[in-house]
């Protein structure tokens, strides 16, 4: 049972990299960087996108959602912190 849970853990870390990874190719320039920061973009991608896709109706309670809407979620992250970011400079 724990060998499942682990793989599933290093699956949100892998897939959570590739999210946060792809979002950092499509919003390219000022940002948060480093490795980890990219991962939890990616993994706060899949949390976002799962939350906008239940109150929009697309997913039921408890479903995740896919790969591509972690990326649009994570795209969204990006885009609101260089919203924040910007205007305190």
């Amino acid at each position: 049972m724990h060998l499942v849970q682990d793989h599933n853990i290093i699956a949100w870390i892998i897939l959570g990299g590739l999210a946060g990874l792809i979002a950092r190719m499509i919003m390219p320039g000022r940002g948060p960087s480093g490795c980890i920061v990219t991962v939890l973009i990616g993994i706060a991608g899949a949390f976002v996108a799962g939350w906008l896709g239940q109150q929009i109706g697309w997913y039921r309670h408890g479903d995740g959602a896919g790969f591509l809407a972690a990326i649009v979620g994570a795209v969204i992250i990006l885009f609101v912190y260089r919203l924040i970011s910007g205007r305190r400079c």
